[in-house]
């Protein structure tokens, strides 16, 4: 094996390692939400939490990735992350609840930018397109956790058990994947200084960011709500609920896997109108039809459509001209997060205000903005992906 495919390899694994802890924390809301007796405003108001943390964690991971580099930073976001998950398990009420979603929100943005910082890199000595890939090792992760939640719920298994035992999964998986990862990162991470994270981007970022914030908003409302929907509005048997999240998931990981391919053949504009379709026809059916058949079908188009937006962005982020690589992409992958962090606790509080229909209806009208986006001209240069000599 090479170097340069020992360090895909190593950095997939960094991939799938959050994507599972995520997803285990997403599949288990619907339980955890009953234990603790909230309605739909309350859950949002607790969701709001990992925001927050999120937030809070902005100049220490781009202090950490400008100064450690994003290697150690991944190391160390991943073990937090994994370690902070069962104490979404454990807490016993709002109050405690809160504050565990805080950390968890905090460490999930610094492995979101040291991974993704991580990824630009293995893409870059590559010279293709690579990124689709990596996401759909986030998206498989996301698909088997939710099976995995599945399994346990039906074995009657609470939601502690099973978060313990993903802790131990994510740290074996990142103990023999720390050692394949890139040691350097591409071009002048650190000339954003202590405040990386928070630099203000050019007209061009900002417009991918947008992209990446309605691409992530709508991945995010179908990792917190989806079960939550079928559980309230579809009302299957109760061995279904998550139905339409596991259905969503594998499609996203299908279309991330394959996304590369079709973006090298249609072009990266061409891609991101026909996701935002995707996603807004998905959630047509599913609101339109809130049955079992249809809303499993508008599931699986929703996770075709959203399944590309995220790398198409982070590769855009790569190829401005006007920062080096990570900078971009430290830029783009945090506006892009806060769109998946926030969309959940809005999407709460519209339906404890209206309905979960009809806040799965404003998820609609935010993706197709993904579309609008992506038909702009581009405000400013961009290089051509190439490798790194």
């Amino acid at each position: 094996m090479t170097a340069t495919t020992k360090s895909r390899v190593a950095v997939s694994a960094f991939f799938f390692l959050p994507g599972l802890c995520f997803a285990s924390w997403a599949s288990r809301i619907p339980d955890i939400s009953a234990k603790l007796g909230m309605n739909s405003g309350q859950l949002g108001q607790l969701l709001l939490a990992i925001p927050a943390g999120s937030l809070v964690s902005l100049p220490l991971a781009g202090w950490l990735v400008s100064t450690w580099g994003s290697r150690r930073t991944l190391l160390l976001a991943s073990v937090l992350y994994a370690c902070f998950l069962p104490l979404l398990g454990w807490a016993g009420s709002f109050w405690t609840l809160a504050p565990a979603l805080a950390l968890f929100g905090f460490a999930g943005n610094m492995l979101n930018i040291s991974v993704n910082t991580q990824a630009i890199g293995v893409q870059q000595y590559y010279g293709k397109p690579v990124m689709g890939s990596f996401h759909g090792l986030w998206s498989l992760a996301g698909f088997l956790g939710g099976a995995l939640g599945t399994l346990l719920i039906g074995l009657h298994q609470p939601p502690l058990h099973h978060f313990f035992l993903v802790l131990g999964l994510c740290l074996a998986l990142a103990a023999w994947a720390y050692g394949g990862t890139l040691r350097q990162d591409v071009g002048k991470v650190d000339e954003g200084g202590p405040s990386l994270s928070l630099r203000r981007p050019d007209p061009y970022l900002l417009r991918i960011g947008l992209i990446a914030f309605c691409g992530m908003m709508s991945e995010g409302a179908m990792f917190d709500w989806a079960g939550v929907y079928f559980q309230k509005v579809v009302r299957p048997d109760a061995a279904l609920v998550t139905a339409g999240y596991v259905a969503c998931m594998s499609t996203m990981a299908l279309g991330r896997f394959l996304s590369d391919y079709f973006t090298h053949r249609f072009g990266t504009m061409r891609m991101l109108q026909a996701s935002s379709l995707l996603i807004v026809g998905g959630l047509a059916l599913a609101v339109g039809l809130p049955y079992l058949v249809p809303a499993v079908a508008g599931f699986l188009l929703i996770g075709f459509g959203i399944a590309s937006v995220v790398p198409l962005s982070y590769s855009a982020a790569g190829r401005a001209t006007s920062v080096s690589p990570g900078v971009a992409l430290a830029l783009v992958s945090t506006i892009g997060f806060l769109g998946f962090l926030l969309g959940p606790p809005l999407i709460g509080f519209l339906a404890q205000l209206l309905t979960l229909r009809v806040a799965f209806g404003l998820v609609a009208v935010v993706a197709a903005g993904i579309g609008v986006l992506a038909s702009l001209p581009n405000p400013v240069p961009v290089r051509a992906a190439q490798p790194v000599a």
